[in-house]
């Protein structure tokens, strides 16, 4: 590459805004040196139609892009879609003019998607006098008292002449320095504003970064068609780069496909970060139109805006609420006929369906939500925490909600937050004994839960088989899958089978060959015991003569004593193992190997328990109960302090 942009360190962008013929381009041009109207419509009728590029250099050498929006009524929504990801508005209005029906458009679109920073450039100040211009500035500065841009500078300005053109620039560079640069986030976003065909090269598209890195041979995927191509190059600013981040005006040369399968509204994205919806939760704002207090009704059919999108759309209002009245907010759910590829915090504004005026706007707060407008107190929870912006708060709230265990990613889909950021947030639960981990037997696959939530699930399964073996008593057991459908019919395989293996620990379940069954129910109960009686008798048959007392032999194997003793009496019962007392077990080969060892003691007449202890080969601990246990089966009888066999 000729040049290497420097990716971590993002652009700032500027975007014009104001009513029509209040000399937007020709500033543009005059400030630039480049002529935004590229059509020769535009041209010919001395308005913008579609959106216009330059660059602009300010005294301290800091680099913008501009965007040129047209200013007439009929093309607000390309204002709209120029208004995306802009950092600095340059709100035009001409000093002969004054505040137009437009500019309190645009003005309302920049409020709406919260446009951080404006800079009002009073034009055509060459037309009127010095005291005009002074009172038309007052002007705008009481309109904007009320705006996010109360402390905007007014600067008046000539096209023609030159005048106030160099404190502009200082303006505009003040403004720059002022506004805060965009989140660093690994996820590519950027809504496509122009797409086109260069000879030799193919299908180019252009927008401005939203947040991550556009990166020569990135994968990246197109929203909301889904289709895959790769970044063949990148520009910005006309120049070759490696890269380009986010606050970027950039061109990206994309590989295989056509115009056709990109279109102007479309979303780059980084391949699998992003799920289009045609519903989502919002924080509404309603303007209403001027010179009328009509309310918004729930259900009103609306333009939606987004990115650089326009649909149809319907905009419901949550709990029943039938209307809001200019001024008002509210949240509610907003459906559209189109897929978006909306994330929470996006921006967006709705236009009036007929006759077309911005109306209002707002934030998205979920991208995924029930496809309902009636919500629970925990539904409200949540919203509230995107709202307001409290991450933690929001992780809490998706958490108390959800029905099964999740995993960090669940929960980010919930609340539209990175797996990152919710991952730190449910550790931080954990820590706070709120919540607790649970295996899945996967490393990457790591699911939270609450010891109530778990105990209840677990408890479900339990009450699933005792009903699947009342109505099939000649049934080994159910299939894992069938038990999830009936139990846990929504939860993935891997919350499922964590649950399940905390049954089984608990004893609320057995698995064997693929089958669940419960521990108490016929054949379910007899592999319970089959799989306890194994673990029990390889441990003592490698203990051999010395085997563990029975709570170490139970610590062992991990079961509960009434389990265990269980299993233990059907090993008995086999012929594989011999009970001492209820506290001695010994495997049956190794017990024989001690009775023959005290029958050769003993062959040659009585013999003290120290000398039998000694021919064992065992401590006095275990010695004297099996001693005794042979004085009660009748193998040996005592004589005085000694012991013989009995003939």
């Amino acid at each position: 590459m000729s040049e290497h942009a420097n990716a971590a360190v993002p652009d700032l962008v500027l975007g014009t805004a104001g009513h029509i013929d209040h000399g937007k381009s020709t500033l543009v041009q005059t400030l630039t040196g480049t002529d935004p109207d590229r059509l020769a419509e535009e041209k010919q009728r001395g308005i913008t139609i579609e959106l216009g590029f330059a660059q602009l250099v300010l005294p301290d050498g800091t680099a913008m892009g501009v965007v040129d929006v047209p200013g007439h009524e009929k093309f607000v929504r390309q204002m709209i879609a120029g208004s995306t990801g802009i950092d600095v508005a340059l709100l035009c209005i001409a000093a002969d003019d004054g505040i137009m029906p437009q500019t309190e458009e645009h003005l309302a679109v920049l409020e709406l998607l919260a446009i951080p920073t404006c800079v009002v450039a009073l034009t055509k100040c060459d037309l009127v006098d010095d005291e005009w211009a002074a009172f038309m500035a007052d002007e705008v500065r009481g309109r904007l008292a009320s705006t996010p841009y109360a402390n905007a500078d007014v600067v008046p300005v000539s096209s023609r002449t030159g005048a106030g053109l160099d404190e502009l620039r200082a303006a505009i560079q003040k403004a720059a320095h002022a506004t805060a640069r965009r989140a660093a986030s690994s996820t590519l976003r950027l809504p496509i504003d122009r797409s086109f065909t260069i000879k030799g090269a193919g299908t180019v598209i252009t927008g401005t970064l939203w947040s991550g890195i556009a990166a020569v041979g990135d994968e990246v995927e197109i929203m909301p068609a889904g289709t895959r191509t790769r970044i063949r190059s990148v520009q910005v600013h006309g120049k070759p780069v490696d890269a380009a981040a986010a606050g970027h005006r950039t061109a990206l040369n994309l590989n295989a496909v056509s115009t056709e399968q990109v279109r102007p509204g479309d979303f780059l994205c980084t391949p699998g970060s992003v799920v289009p919806t045609d519903h989502f939760d919002v924080d509404l704002t309603y303007l209403g139109t001027p010179g009328n207090d009509k309310p918004l009704e729930s259900g009103s059919r609306v333009h939606v805006a987004h990115g650089t999108k326009e649909c149809i759309g319907r905009v419901l209002l949550m709990d029943g609420l039938p209307s809001i009245a200019p001024g008002q907010k509210a949240t509610a759910q907003i459906r559209t006929e189109e897929d978006l590829p909306v994330s929470y915090g996006d921006r967006f504004v709705i236009r009036s369906y007929s006759p077309v005026h911005v109306v209002g706007g707002g934030v998205v707060l979920r991208a995924h939500p029930r496809r309902t407008t009636t919500i629970n107190e925990g539904d409200k929870a949540l919203l509230e925490a995107l709202r307001s912006g409290d991450e933690a708060a929001a992780v809490q709230a998706a958490f108390a909600q959800a029905e099964y265990p999740v995993s960090a990613g669940e929960i980010a889909q919930a609340t539209g937050l990175s797996a990152a950021r919710a991952a730190k947030e449910l550790a931080a639960l954990v820590e706070a004994r709120n919540a607790q981990r649970i295996s899945t037997g996967n490393a990457s696959a790591e699911l939270f839960t609450t010891k109530r939530q778990l105990q209840k699930l677990s408890k479900a399964i339990e009450n699933a088989l005792l009903k699947f073996h009342a109505a099939n008593p000649a049934a080994t057991g159910i299939a894992k899958d069938a038990l999830r459908q009936s139990v846990m019919p929504k939860a993935s395989a891997e919350a499922f089978a964590a649950v399940l293996a905390s049954a089984q620990a608990s004893g609320q379940a057995v698995m064997c060959d693929g089958l669940v069954s419960h521990p108490q129910a016929g054949a379910g109960a007899r592999v319970l015991e089959e799989q306890n009686a194994q673990k029990l008798s390889d441990i003592l048959r490698e203990a051999g003569v010395k085997p563990p007392f029975a709570a170490d032999l139970f610590a062992q194997a991990d079961l509960a004593p009434k389990q265990a003793y269980k299993a233990l009496g059907v090993l008995e019962k086999q012929g594989r193992i011999e009970k001492v007392n209820d506290d001695l077990f010994f495997d049956s080969q190794a017990f024989a190997a001690l009775k023959t060892a005290v029958a050769e003691q003993l062959a040659d007449g009585p013999a003290s328990a120290t000398e039998l202890k000694d021919a064992m080969g065992l401590s006095r601990k275990h010695a004297i109960p099996v001693l005794e246990h042979l004085d009660g089966t009748g193998f040996t009888r005592r004589v005085g302090d000694a012991r013989e066999l009995v003939k």
